[in-house]
C-alpha cells in the first residue's frame, strides 16, 4: 500500500511497537483444558506480548498489550496497570490488556484452577515464577512501545475470514451441546488497523477476530500460539521489521473449524493474515483524536447454592470438577460467611480519531454482543473485543443464558464462580458500553 498522503500531515500521530517472547522457560502446567494430566513438553511455537503505543496530535498517548496467553486474571491486570500508571502516566482506561486465548500455553495466576486438578505444589511454584516474569515482560514492552514513538499514520479498514464456526448445537432435549453449529450465529469481520511510518512501511498491523484459539486441542502439549501466532508471524514477515497485534473478540461460542492439528493451525492462521492483508491494502486515513474510558459494570449472580447443595455436591456419584468446585465454595462461605453475589466486569471504549470505537469487553464475550454493538454503534467503524483486561467467566447473552449449556452456565464451575449469571447480564455490559461511548463523544 503505498503512503497515506499528504492530508494525514495535517494531523500527526505518533506510534511505537514492540514484542517480547514470553515463552515460558521452564516445563509449566498448560491452560484451557482440563483433560491435561502433566505440564508442557517443549515449544513448537514461540509466544509473545506485543505492544502498541499511539500517541494523538493532542499529545495522548495509550497503549494496547496482546499477549499470547489464555487469561490476563484480574490480579495480574491490576498489578500491569498499577506498575504502568507510576512508571510511564498511563491511566487506567489508557491501557488495554488482550489475551489471545491460546489453548497452548501456560497456566497464568488463578486463572481456571478448578480445571487442573493435577496440579501439585511445585506446579503451582512455577506458575507463580512464570507470572512474575510474564508481568515484568508485559512491561518492557510497554516500555519499548513508549520509547519508540515517532510520527506515524493511522488507517483502518476491515475484511472477513471464514474459518470460526459457532460451537453450539441445539438438542431435541436436554441442554445445548458443545458440537459444531454451521447455522448458528458467528462474526466473520476482521476488523484492521494499520500503523505506518510516513514512508509507507509498515510499523504495526493491530486485528481482531472472533474465535477461540483452540485448533490444537487437550492431547497437544507444546507451546503455540496456534491461529493468532502463526496469523502475526505470517504478517510480521512479509513486513520486515512491523508488529501483528492479535486481539481476540467476542469468540466465547465459536471454534475454528476444522480443528486438531498445527497443520490446522497455520491453515487458519495464513487465512487470517490473507484478510489482514486485504484491510491494510483498503484502509482508509483515521482523522481525529484519541479518548478512552474505562468502568466496571457490576454483573450479579442468580441466587447461590446453599451449604447444604454444596455438601452434597461432595459427596460420590459427583465429578471431580463438580467436588473442587464445591469445596472452594464452602471455604469461601466459612472464611467470609457468604458467597459473592456479583463481580465487577470491566469495560473499556477507545475512540481512534472518527472512524474507530474499540469496546474492549472482559471476560470469554459470545458473539451476540459483537453483532449487537454493531448494530447500535455502527457496523463500518464498531469493532468489540473479549478476553480484555480480565477473564473470570463467561459472559453470555440473554439468549445463551436462556438455552442453557456450557457457555450459559456449565463453565462456571472451572472458572470458580458461585452459578450463572443474573438475567440482567446483557443490558448491564450494554448499558455500561453506551455510558461510556457518551463520554468518550467528541
Amino acid at each position: 500500500m503505498a503512503p497515506l498522503g499528504a492530508a494525514a500531515l495535517l494531523q500527526e500521530w505518533r506510534a511505537g511497537a514492540s514484542a517480547r517472547t514470553i515463552t515460558p522457560r521452564e516445563p509449566l502446567w498448560m491452560a484451557g483444558y482440563a483433560a491435561r494430566t502433566r505440564p508442557s513438553e517443549g515449544t513448537a511455537q514461540d509466544l509473545f506480548a506485543r505492544a502498541l503505543a499511539l500517541e494523538d496530535p493532542q499529545g495522548v498517548q495509550a497503549v494496547v498489550v496482546a499477549a499470547d496467553v489464555l487469561a490476563f486474571p484480574a490480579s495480574l491486570s491490576r498489578r500491569i496497570a498499577r506498575a504502568a500508571s507510576e512508571r510511564f502516566g498511563l491511566a487506567r482506561e489508557r491501557l488495554l490488556l488482550n489475551a489471545s486465548h491460546t489453548h497452548a500455553g501456560p497456566v497464568v495466576g488463578e486463572t481456571l484452577r478448578v480445571a487442573y486438578p493435577g496440579m501439585t505444589a511445585e506446579h503451582d511454584r512455577a506458575v507463580e515464577r512464570y507470572t512474575a516474569w510474564l508481568e515484568e515482560e508485559v512491561l518492557r514492552a510497554i516500555a519499548e512501545a513508549l520509547a519508540s514513538l515517532a510520527p506515524a499514520r493511522l488507517a483502518f479498514g476491515r475484511s472477513r475470514a471464514g474459518f470460526a464456526m459457532n460451537r453450539r448445537r441445539p438438542q431435541p432435549r436436554g441442554p445445548v451441546s458443545l458440537q459444531p453449529n454451521p447455522g448458528g450465529p458467528v462474526d466473520h469481520d476482521v476488523p484492521v488497523l494499520r500503523v505506518e511510518r510516513p514512508d509507507g512501511r509498515l510499523t504495526a498491523a493491530l486485528y481482531g477476530y472472533a474465535c477461540h484459539c483452540t485448533t490444537l486441542g487437550g492431547d497437544f502439549y507444546q507451546f503455540h500460539g496456534d491461529y493468532a501466532g502463526c496469523a502475526s508471524a505470517g504478517i510480521e514477515s512479509r513486513h520486515p521489521g512491523s508488529v501483528a497485534l492479535f486481539l481476540a473478540g467476542c469468540g466465547g461460542d465459536a471454534n475454528p473449524e476444522p480443528r486438531g492439528t498445527v497443520e490446522l493451525a497455520q491453515r487458519h492462521g495464513e487465512a487470517l493474515g490473507r484478510a489482514v492483508e486485504e484491510a491494510l491494502a483498503s484502509a482508509r486515513l483515521v482523522e481525529g483524536g484519541l479518548r478512552c474510558a474505562y468502568a466496571e459494570a457490576p454483573l450479579a449472580f442468580a441466587p447461590p447454592p446453599t451449604r447444604e447443595q454444596l455438601l452434597a455436591r461432595i459427596g460420590p456419584g459427583n465429578d471431580q470438577f463438580a467436588q473442587r468446585h464445591a469445596r472452594l465454595l464452602l471455604d469461601t462461605l466459612n472464611r467470609r460467611g457468604r458467597l459473592p453475589a456479583g463481580y465487577p466486569c470491566p469495560v473499556q471504549v477507545w475512540r481512534i480519531g472518527n472512524s474507530v470505537t474499540l469496546v474492549p469487553l472482559a471476560g470469554e464475550v459470545v458473539v451476540d454482543y459483537s453483532l449487537r454493538l454493531k448494530r447500535e454503534l455502527g457496523p463500518s467503524r464498531t469493532w468489540v473485543a473479549g478476553y480484555s483486561n480480565d477473564v473470570f467467566a463467561y459472559i453470555p447473552s440473554l439468549r445463551v443464558l436462556n438455552e442453557g449449556g456450557y457457555e450459559g452456565e456449565g463453565a462456571m464451575i472451572y472458572y470458580g464462580q458461585p452459578g450463572p449469571f443474573a438475567y440482567t447480564v446483557e443490558e448491564t455490559i450494554v448499558g455500561q458500553v453506551h455510558r461510556l461511548v457518551r463520554k468518550t463523544d467528541a
